[in-house]
């Protein structure tokens, strides 16, 4: 079998997450307790973030980001959804706001972070790079350069950290909106993205002709995998936000609902009668 057969590993993809997982095992074990940053980490933020590493790794490595780069639109959108929808919510999730806040006294990056993650700046600057990623030229020009398809991940990493931060915000200094304000930001976020779905699932033509010389579509012509892949985006990116709203919402209820106090009735048992 050939290593096509298993995917592509990239050294700097793989060194770069172990540098990642190191840092951030350093920053919860011995650096928390020497400066007393919190006295301890919940199992379940170290649980999110690895688990955000370790999808990472399987993303942007091996069959799913082969088929992506070599042959499938439809693997491409696959691999862009868990790039902004999966990925950054978990390293958000997983990042206490302790390990973060030393970040905070370098000059000006408090007050740019606050900038950024305003829910319209946020929003807007994600919704742009998703959108200008998708027109044909930018597309090829990242499938033919290696290097232009590394600084695409990039920037839709970035843009969906900020995207996720009015939400999911871990420190104080750059705040979260309120639950309902939430419920309505996730709703304006998921649509952006069906325009985007809609320009590459109606078309009539190839938009992408990279993938026209691919040797192997699995079976699928390149205008029915790149519908396939518009058809995956149009579906998949507001489901994710949905289920998203309905976490939001839960929590929301979850916060609101206070037991019921329990008032004797007067006169005893039969103080009712």
């Amino acid at each position: 079998m050939t290593a096509w057969a298993f995917g592509d590993v990239h050294p700097e993809v793989v060194a770069a997450l172990l540098l990642l997982a190191a840092a951030y095992l350093v920053g919860v074990r011995p650096l928390r307790r020497r400066y007393g940053w919190a006295d301890s980490v919940s199992p379940w933020r170290i649980a999110a973030f690895f688990l955000a590493l370790g999808i990472t790794f399987l993303t942007v490595n091996g069959p799913l980001h082969d088929l992506s780069e070599r042959s499938l639109v439809s693997a491409h959108m696959v691999q862009h959804l868990l790039l902004t929808l999966v990925i950054p919510p978990l390293l958000l999730t997983g990042t206490p706001a302790w390990l973060l806040r030393p970040l905070l006294t370098i000059p000006g990056v408090a007050g740019m972070g606050r900038r950024l993650t305003r829910p319209v700046v946020a929003l807007s600057l994600y919704s742009i790079v998703f959108a200008a990623w998708h027109l044909p030229g930018p597309y090829q020009w990242a499938l033919r350069n290696h290097d232009a398809h590394i600084l695409e991940h990039l920037l839709f990493m970035a843009g969906a950290l900020l995207l996720w931060c009015p939400v999911l915000s871990p420190i104080a200094e750059w705040p979260l909106l309120t639950p309902p304000a939430q419920l309505l930001y996730l709703f304006v976020a998921g649509i952006p993205m069906v325009p985007v779905a809609a320009f590459m699932t109606l078309a009539d033509e190839v938009l992408y002709p990279f993938y026209g010389e691919a040797a192997w579509q699995w079976g699928l012509s390149p205008l029915a995998d790149q519908r396939l892949g518009g058809v995956i985006m149009w579906v998949g990116g507001p489901l994710a936000f949905l289920i998203a709203m309905t976490i939001v919402f839960f929590r929301w209820m979850g916060r609101d609902v206070e037991p019921a106090e329990v008032v004797p009735a007067r006169g005893g048992a039969h103080g009712a009668l």
